[in-house]
C-alpha cells in the first residue's frame, strides 16, 4: 500500500498537542475563523485535510471515519506526538470518537462540535435523498446549511458556505463519506471510555441538538460534558467563532488543572 500523510498545517508551539478535524462540508478551512485567536502558547494545533478534501482531494479512499482515525494516528507518529487531544466538527466528531475506540491510550481529551454520534445518524428517506444528492447539487448543500443553522443566516453567507464546500471537496469522496458517518454504528466500542469528552451543541441546530447529545454522547462517556451555544447552529466556528473557541480551549486547559495524565 502506498504511504499517505494527511495534509496539515501547524499553529502554535504549546506542549498540549491537538488535532482539529473538519466536517462533511469543508476542509481544514472550516477552522479559519478561529485560527487568528488560538492559544499558541498552551497548544500546538494540527489542522488536517481528510481524504477527498482540500489538498487531499485526490487521495484514494476508503473515505471512512475508521480510516481517518488510522490516518491521524499515523500523522501523530510522524509529528512525534505521543499523546494528543482531538477536536472534531460534525463528521470530524465521529472521527474523534473513532480515535477513542482504536487508540484511547494516545488521547488526552476529545471534543465534538456538533458531533455526529458514534451510532451514526438515522435519516428518513426524503432526508437521505437530500443529503445523498448534495454531492452534485449545490442547492441541496445550501438547503442543508440553511436548515441546520435555524434558517437565520444571510443569503450571502449561505452562498459563501456552499461555494467553499464545492471548491474544497471531491464529489465522489463527499458522497462516500456520507455512507460512513451516517450509517456506521460503532458506539458499543466507545461506551464506558473514560476520556474527558466535551460535546458542543448549537441551539439553532435541529439535527445535532443538545438533546441528541444527551441521548448519545452523555450516556456513553462517563466523563462527558455538554455545552450549548445559544447563538450557534451547526457551524459554530463560522457563526460564533470566539464563543466556541473559549469553550473548547477552557476544556482543553482543564487537562492541566485537574492533573489528567
Amino acid at each position: 500500500m502506498t504511504s499517505f500523510t494527511l495534509p496539515h498545517e501547524l499553529h502554535g508551539e504549546g506542549a498540549h498537542k491537538v488535532f482539529a478535524v473538519h466536517g462533511w462540508f469543508a476542509d481544514r478551512s472550516a477552522y479559519a475563523a478561529v485560527v487568528p485567536d488560538l492559544d499558541r502558547t498552551s497548544f500546538q494545533y494540527a489542522l488536517v485535510d481528510l481524504r477527498g478534501y482540500g489538498l487531499a482531494a485526490d487521495a484514494p479512499g476508503p473515505y471512512t471515519t475508521a480510516e481517518a482515525a488510522l490516518d491521524l494516528v499515523a500523522l501523530a507518529d510522524r509529528l512525534g506526538w505521543d499523546r494528543f487531544s482531538v477536536v472534531g466538527h460534525s463528521m470530524g466528531g465521529a472521527v474523534a470518537q473513532r480515535l477513542a475506540a482504536v487508540a484511547p491510550h494516545r488521547l488526552r481529551r476529545i471534543v465534538g462540535v456538533s458531533p455526529v454520534p458514534a451510532s451514526g445518524l438515522a435519516l428518513p428517506p426524503e432526508q437521505w435523498e437530500l443529503f445523498a444528492d448534495a454531492a452534485h447539487l449545490p442547492e441541496n448543500r445550501r438547503t442543508i446549511i440553511d436548515i441546520t443553522t435555524g434558517g437565520r443566516r444571510p443569503d450571502a453567507w449561505l452562498d459563501r458556505m456552499v461555494a467553499r464546500s464545492l471548491a474544497l471537496s471531491d464529489p465522489k469522496a463527499f458522497r462516500a463519506w456520507l455512507d460512513s458517518w451516517a450509517l456506521d454504528d460503532f458506539h458499543t466500542r466507545v461506551e464506558g471510555v473514560r476520556l474527558p469528552a466535551l460535546a458542543v451543541a448549537g441551539a439553532l441546530d435541529p439535527a445535532l441538538s443538545a438533546e441528541v447529545m444527551r441521548q448519545t454522547w452523555m450516556t456513553w462517556y462517563p466523563r462527558a460534558v455538554l455545552h450549548e451555544l445559544p447563538g450557534a447552529g451547526h457551524y459554530a466556528m463560522d457563526e460564533t467563532p470566539l464563543d466556541v473557541l473559549r469553550v473548547v480551549e477552557d476544556f482543553l486547559r482543564a487537562d492541566e488543572r485537574d492533573g489528567t495524565e
